[in-house]
């Protein structure tokens, strides 16, 4: 390693923000003893995570996909979301290729067209908006028959808001979609797994494919029942709507069309690997899948995956890990399972890409649990062990890591164990900040969204679930910074940071701030 480089450690507190209440308020209520330190003792300030200042629509919630992107491009991302807001908000959205392929296979060869993905307006994973524009096409363009396999959320937004979701969509198909019905309804704990769970993902595909699950007249009272049997919208088992004659009304079959209308990806990938694709993953006894004329995607889901694309990546260049890796710098990235995919392939600008000098370190998360208020602690010792070990080998210029507890945990909505998964967190930075300090490592801590920070949701009283639009800190921890002046920010002003703290040049494309003004 070059002398002349300071090596910068950063990391990453998922779904940490901060808000000034301590009501409701997982970070405040737990014991952190080493944050308070780096509050006393190091510059700080806070960044903005949502709306423009990540590339999203104005007063839109922040992810940890966007959030990392952001993190590790230097400027602003533009989100998949704006771009394909923008695209229907022009036009170009109607002429889209991808999409009229997928409507016109169905239409040519008298099949049925599959709309499948999340009904929900939470701007994380999928927009309603971008359903309903699809379904506007397929009518227009004449397909006799179009079927939704609405997937629930709960998540990104309340935890029994699906209903009037479901609601809305069913009166838009009345009043515009004469040819369009919904034919299944299923939580996203069934439909959007992205950690190979997949028991849950094939309840998904049979009740799609061979019309396993509740018999339901239609989609309300499909959600209606789930509401009865104590179920919230995430863990809605599924629905099948069936016509008068117990049939189900839209199962999906040889020949039909299907477009999966989620923009993100992650959590898209292995409901699309048993649909698409003939070979099923190792260990999953599917059967014979149908064979299908088409099927696309909203965005690129995996790049190996070869499926038409509507909205192909758009990947920014001179990114952060680039730019370590063309200084010669050997650099890690470290996390559990659940938010693996956001310190290597967002961080890496939504590249399937390894930069050389890239090492990864991959620590399992928790298998034996169903949902993590269970084990808040996750895997996070774990994951600072590899850390520990890899600061005082001196071997790296740059670490990335993750800590997923105060998003994961706080999504149950639960606060005795998100203030346990917060206490956790704070350990482990203890346990980092003393091997930074110990080889003259600077460590860097922010967030990628807030969470933990607002357990209850004001306005209902309900557990909020969800992220929230509030900033998230950031500190710099290390002694040839002590006395620095900080300036507050936004996401995109954080590589330009780590390359200030480097000592290496900012590229004319990072168009963010370093946040040392002084």
């Amino acid at each position: 390693m070059t002398t002349k480089v300071k090596p910068v450690l950063l990391c990453v507190l998922d779904g940490w923000g901060l808000r000034k209440e301590r009501e409701a308020n997982a970070i405040l209520q737990a014991a952190t003893p080493n944050v308070d330190f780096f509050d006393e003792r190091f510059p700080h300030t806070k960044l903005e995570t949502s709306g423009l200042a990540v590339g999203l629509p104005e007063g839109q919630m922040g992810n940890s996909e966007v959030g990392h992107t952001n993190l590790g491009a230097g400027r602003i991302v533009y989100q998949d979301l704006v771009r394909i807001n923008r695209a229907i908000e022009d036009g170009s959205f109607y002429r889209d290729p991808v999409i009229c392929a997928a409507i016109r296979k169905a239409k040519e060869n008298g099949r049925a067209l599959h709309l499948m993905g999340l009904v929900s307006p939470g701007g994380v994973h999928s927009l309603q908006a971008h359903l309903e524009a699809t379904i506007r096409m397929a009518e227009r363009e004449g397909v006799a028959r179009i079927f939704v396999h609405a997937f629930l959320d709960g998540r990104d937004t309340p935890p029994k808001s699906a209903l009037g979701y479901v609601e809305e969509l069913v009166r838009f198909l009345d009043r515009e979609a004469p040819h369009t019905k919904v034919a299944t309804v299923i939580g996203r704990y069934f439909a959007m797994d992205r950690d190979q769970r997949w028991d849950r993902v094939m309840v998904a595909y049979e009740a799609m494919v061979r019309g396993v699950g509740h018999g339901v007249a239609g989609p309300v009272e499909g959600v209606k029942e789930a509401y009865a049997r104590g179920e919230t919208d995430e863990f809605v088992s599924p629905s099948v709507c069936k016509d008068a004659s117990g049939v189900p009304v839209g199962l999906i079959r040889d020949g039909d069309s299907v477009f999966f209308f989620n923009f993100r990806s992650d959590r898209a990938r292995e409901i699309t690997q048993l649909l698409a694709f003939d070979r099923a993953p190792e260990g999953v006894d599917r059967g014979a899948r149908p064979q299908l004329s088409f099927f696309a995607t909203m965005t690129e889901y995996k790049a190996d995956f070869g499926l038409p694309v509507a909205f192909p990546p758009d990947q920014p260049a001179e990114i952060l890990p680039q730019l370590v890796s063309e200084k010669g710098l050997r650099q890690l990235r470290c996390a559990e399972t659940e938010k693996y995919a956001h310190v290597t392939f967002f961080f890496n600008g939504g590249r399937e890409v390894v930069f050389p000098g890239e090492e990864r370190i991959l620590v399992p998360s928790p298998r034996e649990v169903k949902t993590y208020d269970e084990k808040p602690e996750m895997s996070a010792r774990e994951v600072t062990d590899k850390l520990v070990a890899a600061v005082e080998s001196k071997q790296y210029g740059l670490i990335v890591c993750n800590f997923a507890n105060p998003d994961m945990v706080g999504h149950t909505g639960l606060m005795e164990p998100t203030k346990k998964a917060i206490e956790v967190v704070d350990e482990c930075l203890g346990r980092l900040y003393r091997s930074c300090a110990k080889v003259g490592m600077a460590m860097m801590v922010t967030a990628d969204h807030g969470n933990a920070e607002q357990m209850v949701d004001p306005v209902t009283g309900e557990p909020h679930t969800a992220h929230t639009l509030l900033p998230v800190p950031f500190w710099l921890l290390d002694s040839d910074f002590r006395g620095a002046k900080l300036g507050d920010g936004i996401l995109a002003d954080v590589a330009p940071t780590v390359l200030q703290v480097m000592g290496l040049a900012k590229p004319a494309e990072m168009k963010g701030r370093g946040l040392v003004r002084g």
